[in-house]
């Protein structure tokens, strides 16, 4: 089995092909991973692998290391672009997630001010009002859509609350009136004997649906890039996120795409 991917709460400096020069924080387990949804595509494997026995991270904790690492950064003279809440799982389940954002904030501002502060997220939590106020406060607040259609958003996130639909996702992110940006993962395979597609014209005019109505700073689509917990997926060709991205565009949204 996959295991995961982060085996501290502060991690890299790492290249992120989306963010660029990335220290990374990881707000589960060191040694298990603990998510609503349970995606065929994570990096850091699937849900069952459990959660470990180290817990969440206090919030000191966090605050502490992160203030090491960057006091260590800045007297190697080293560049750093972002500070990027990702890990073993979804940052915003961390139960003190309002607080570490705002000792990050603090921190980033006396050490390396130019640097943004991202959360990548699955949006699941992005109704509660706590999350909400955090998201809010960061330079770039990435929220996942992976598909506008209920049956594949289920094969491709595997919600852990079956409750989780396209449309309260996409009620959730509207509230946020354009101060966020919507990431997609765009992939093909087959999971459990169910086929997995959401690069269809179907799925696409749907998700442009959806983005016309969250209205979002931008939108970043990508395809799958290292291992995932389920093998029998297909990393989406680079020339056909160009293709897709041009149809989001067209509809007047703002777009990248990374293969």
């Amino acid at each position: 089995m996959q295991t995961v991917l982060f085996h501290s709460t502060v991690y890299g400096p790492i290249h992120s092909r989306r963010l660029g020069m990335s220290l990374g924080i990881n707000l589960m387990p060191n040694d298990g991973k603990i998510c609503s949804f349970d995606c065929v595509y994570c990096e850091a494997g699937w849900n069952a692998q459990g959660q470990g026995h180290d817990g969440v991270p206090r919030r000191e904790t966090v605050k502490r290391s992160l203030k090491k690492k960057l006091e260590e950064l800045k007297a190697a003279g080293s560049a750093l672009d972002v500070i990027t809440f990702s890990g073993n799982g979804e940052p915003t389940l961390h139960p003190d997630f309002k607080g570490i954002i705002h000792d990050t904030i603090t921190l980033r501002d006396h050490y390396y001010p130019e640097a943004k502060v991202s959360v990548l997220s699955n949006a699941t939590m992005a109704g509660k009002p706590a999350v909400k106020e955090a998201l809010l406060t960061v330079d770039n607040n990435i929220l996942k859509l992976d598909s506008a259609i209920a049956s594949t958003l289920r094969a491709i996130n595997q919600p852990l609350n079956p409750n989780v639909i396209p449309e309260g996702v996409i009620d959730d992110l509207k509230e946020y009136q354009g101060q966020c940006i919507v990431q997609t993962c765009l992939l093909r395979g087959e999971h459990n004997g169910v086929k997995i597609d959401n690069t269809t014209p179907q799925e696409i005019d749907a998700l442009i649906a959806a983005y016309l109505q969250i209205q979002p700073r931008e939108v970043m689509i990508y395809a799958i890039d290292r291992q995932t917990p389920e093998p029998n997926l297909e990393k989406v060709p680079a020339q056909e996120l160009d293709d897709i991205a041009q149809r989001i565009e067209a509809a007047g949204i703002k777009v990248q795409a990374r293969g």
